[in-house]
């Protein structure tokens, strides 16, 4: 294997990657303030490309992205307060089978609206056949503009989190709701908060890689997948290593084609998920939150 040939598949498994990523982060967030796992992330993805793509029909790009995010985060904030805020005394494990139900019924509903046909928003600059020649590794500049979106939101969320009183309301109920309560925070106002920015982030996500993945009703379910494998083995409750063990899954999986065939992609991804399971339940960075899935 030649080095420009290494590169190619390092810069596709980032790629790949940091889609995984968009979809962990969601997990993430939703699981510090309810602890559920939110099955239906991968759908927030498949919304926010949909979305924008029809939007770009009669708007320019910027603007169908932005509505498509808008939208997507009201999508889940209604999920949240029509069927999660209902749901909320039963056990943890009612409410993740809910979150299956409900991706089953926006998958469906998606299916009606844009029907089977794979779509695609255009290239954010250059072509489909315009390429960066880096190191002697040829990349779309689209793989550019999904690195650069990765790393503000992971910045952006790193500090959204840290050091306003937003972010730090929204810490405080998923580490003790009843005294955050007793101190004034709104807890539920800060659940679908949480509900709606992981549905803002995935709906970004979803437009970003749409050029390069294109975009299908039925894509959520298999994101929802690789998605959860990557909050597992980053830690889950721990957004920010989310983004790196995002990135290892997509290097494990562009490097594994060059051994295996290319079916055996998404098997690799259930090994792993299973191994980290069984083995190092709490993750790569060690997160007591992603333990306790042990005890379901």
């Amino acid at each position: 294997m030649t080095f420009d040939q290494i590169l190619q598949y390092i810069f596709s498994g980032i790629t790949v990657g940091s889609i995984y990523a968009f979809v962990a982060i969601g997990y993430n967030i939703i699981y510090n303030t309810t602890g559920i796992i939110n099955f239906a992330q991968g759908e927030f993805v498949m919304l926010g490309g949909m979305i924008a793509y029809t939007f770009s029909g009669f708007m320019a790009l910027l603007p169908a992205i932005a509505a498509a995010v808008l939208i997507t985060a009201a999508v889940g904030g209604v999920i949240e307060n029509v069927f999660i805020r209902r749901m909320r005394r039963t056990s943890v494990l009612g409410m993740i089978v809910v979150t299956i139900g409900l991706s089953i019924l926006i998958r469906e509903i998606a299916l009606y609206i844009w029907d089977e046909k794979i779509r695609a928003l255009r290239f954010f600059t250059g072509s489909e056949i315009s390429s960066v020649n880096i190191l002697g590794a040829r990349i779309s500049p689209q793989v550019l503009w999904v690195l650069g979106v990765t790393i503000l939101i992971t910045a952006g969320l790193y500090f959204f989190l840290k050091f306003t009183l937003t972010g730090q309301a929204m810490r405080a109920c998923s580490e003790n709701p009843r005294a955050a309560k007793l101190c004034g925070i709104r807890t539920e106002r800060m659940i679908s908060l949480s509900f709606m920015v992981s549905a803002g982030i995935g709906a970004l996500g979803g437009c970003v890689v749409s050029p390069l993945t294109q975009t299908h009703y039925a894509m959520g379910s298999d994101l929802a997948v690789k998605g959860f494998t990557v909050a597992i083995l980053g830690g889950l409750g721990n957004p920010v290593s989310a983004v790196a063990a995002g990135l290892l899954l997509g290097l494990i999986e562009s490097f594994s084609i060059s051994i295996l065939p290319m079916a055996y992609k998404d098997v690799i991804s259930i090994i792993i998920l299973l191994i980290i399971l069984v083995a190092k339940p709490s993750g790569l960075f060690g997160s007591s939150a992603a333990a306790a899935l042990k005890d379901y």
